[in-house]
């Protein structure tokens, strides 16, 4: 027999999938993105299904699709960036697909550590932490004060510090 959590996804996804799965098709403008999109998010609501009832299913369900949706153009973006750079390389470089799956995981996580800080700040911090780029180089070439970017660093570590905890903790 059905819990009463997973009889209250049962109805929630009879009642919404064919609307979330047609709102994200207009969103993304692409059916087979917008029913992965659609998956992914009664997944998460699988998975953090409580015994209640949701009050406002659909303004749940758009929250969860938006977050999705916003990770998915994230990593397009990531994997874009990367490919971009690899076609600008003197040499060609040969790279595994494991190896480019474990550096796209590797950028992402790192874009979620530093997600909401400033551009500025992020900007700096990995000018500093992947570039090799010492204070007053990085100060020159944002046109910004060492003190500015002696702050953007530290605020950078101290907030990825403070995010690798909170996950650690999860």
């Amino acid at each position: 027999m059905d819990s009463p959590a997973n009889q209250n996804v049962h109805r929630l996804y009879a009642e919404h999938h064919d609307w979330l799965l047609g709102w994200l098709i207009r969103r993304v403008n692409n059916r087979a993105d917008a029913a992965d999109l659609t998956q992914d998010t009664f997944c998460r609501v699988l998975t953090s299904a409580t015994s209640t009832p949701i009050a406002e299913p659909r303004a749940y369900l758009l929250t969860l699709a938006r977050r999705l949706t916003i990770d998915l153009w994230r990593a397009r973006d990531v994997e874009a960036r990367y490919l971009e750079a690899l076609a600008h390389e003197q040499e060609p470089v040969a790279v595994s697909p494991e190896t480019l799956l474990m550096l796209k995981q590797a950028v992402m996580e790192i874009d979620a550590l530093l997600d909401g800080l400033p551009v500025p700040v992020k900007h700096a911090f990995l000018l500093n932490r992947l570039d090799g780029m010492t204070h007053p180089t990085i100060a020159q070439t944002m046109g910004v004060s060492l003190a500015t970017v002696e702050r953007h660093v530290k605020r950078a570590f101290l907030h990825c510090l403070a995010a690798r905890r909170a996950a650690d903790s999860r």
